[in-house]
């Protein structure tokens, strides 16, 4: 396709070389693997995206991407945990085989706070201890006092009296995977529309339709809702930060996240609403500063960028598979958790796409005896029906409201 923008109807897609078996629609980071899964697996497909190849008008080009599912049950239930925890051992695969090189390091997450704030860390404690698995926990988990800080991050020797290091988890770096993720598709021969806006009205001709729009479908979606992430990018030779640290604090707890070439993505900020609008003044100046207190030498760092997107979410803040009960599927609501759990979203998306082809599941009851057997039933919906049983219920009165884990954990752009 032309690089300039267009829109595009089931007509136009009749002259493109027949019909494909999937037309994905948005080509943001869960549309691009989607699409690239399902080429893998022999499947014609082609992807439609209203912005460009790069990715640059995606809620996945400006995120930290860590992959921290353990630092995210502070905040987050059961089932985000545990889809985290499978997508953190299946990124080195995928990643493998991609065409371009993509940064990926598990080298841990480390926690810490000042000294007055020292009453957050028993709260996010006991937070992720009532939400994460036992498993994960076990061995992933791990007090620091005093040299051990130091020897666990040695960019910040002397800085923290305390910390938490969570050492099996990771992070990639987002923009790399988005260039990869193009240049696996066109290895696939997935047939890519860059800069072309998909008219609702009229749906580009495919066996079956996968909408994967994030916030561009909320005409068909009118539940979703944006949630803003403001994030700073910097760059900071010197300081040599080896893996995620995250502040804890009350008012504004903040993420650190080291990428090459010593560059640093640095982010809090989790705002209701759709404002697109470039970064406030406060907000820059909340995020720096909770950076200088991290490390003074941040405070000579040069910033490269200051960005905002709005993430898709819905209400329960998990992600939806859904299907409308005919040749569409909806996959949508990955909130801020896009890179941590995008590997099994798109995985189990992709093999009800590959059964709703082949015939497998032709109506309700189909589906319903399909869905009994998949890992991640929870998010598997029929476009109409009332919500299935959750995960596992929260247990907030263990460590406190809801809203008051909302107030504390830091927020990843995952």
């Amino acid at each position: 396709m032309s690089a300039h923008s267009s829109v595009v109807t089931s007509q136009d897609a009749d002259r493109h070389d027949g019909q494909p078996d999937f037309a994905v629609l948005g080509g943001g980071l869960c549309g691009r693997l989607l699409a690239w899964r399902l080429a893998g697996a022999g499947h014609r497909v082609a992807l439609y995206e209203r912005g460009d190849a790069a990715g640059s008008g995606a809620a996945a080009w400006v995120a930290a991407a860590m992959l921290a599912p353990l630092a995210e049950a502070a905040s987050a239930e059961l089932l985000i945990t545990e889809l985290g925890a499978a997508s953190l051992d299946a990124w080195p695969a995928l990643l493998a085989e991609l065409p371009e090189p993509v940064y990926f390091q598990r080298n841990g997450t480390l926690v810490v706070w000042h000294h007055a704030d020292r009453a957050e860390a028993s709260l996010f404690e006991r937070r992720v201890r009532a939400n994460a698995p036992a498993a994960l926990i076990e061995g992933g988990f791990l007090a620091l006092r005093g040299a051990q800080v130091d020897e666990a991050e040695p960019a910040l020797s002397g800085r923290f009296q305390q910390g938490l290091l969570l050492p099996r988890e990771g992070q990639l770096d987002n923009r790399q995977v988005l260039s990869a993720l193009a240049a696996g598709l066109a290895e696939r021969g997935v047939t890519t529309y860059w800069n072309t806006s998909v008219d609702d009205r009229a749906l580009p001709r495919a066996r079956i339709t996968i909408d994967c729009r994030g916030l561009g479908a909320k005409p068909v979606l009118p539940a979703l809702r944006g949630i803003r992430g403001e994030v700073a990018r910097i760059h900071a030779p010197g300081i040599g930060l080896t893996r995620p640290v995250r502040l804890l604090h009350p008012r504004y707890p903040l993420y650190i996240a080291p990428k090459e070439h010593d560059v640093y993505v640095i982010g809090a900020t989790e705002i209701e609403g759709e404002d697109m609008s470039p970064v406030s003044v406060r907000s820059a100046l909340e995020l720096l500063s909770a950076a200088f207190s991290v490390h003074p030498s941040f405070g000579e760092a040069r910033i490269l960028e200051l960005n905002s997107q709005c993430r898709p979410t819905l209400p329960d803040h998990r992600p939806a598979i859904t299907w409308d009960g005919a040749a569409t599927l909806s996959v949508n609501g990955l909130y801020r958790h896009g890179y941590m759990i995008v590997p099994e979203v798109s995985a189990c998306a992709a093999r009800l796409a590959a059964a709703l082809l082949e015939g497998r599941i032709t109506d309700t009851d189909a589906f319903a005896e399909w869905r009994a057997n998949e890992r991640w039933a929870p998010m598997l919906h029929l476009r109409g029906e009332a919500s299935p049983p959750p995960h596992r219920k929260s247990p907030w009165g263990i460590g406190g409201s809801n809203e008051e884990c909302e107030r504390s954990m830091p927020r990843a752009e995952a």
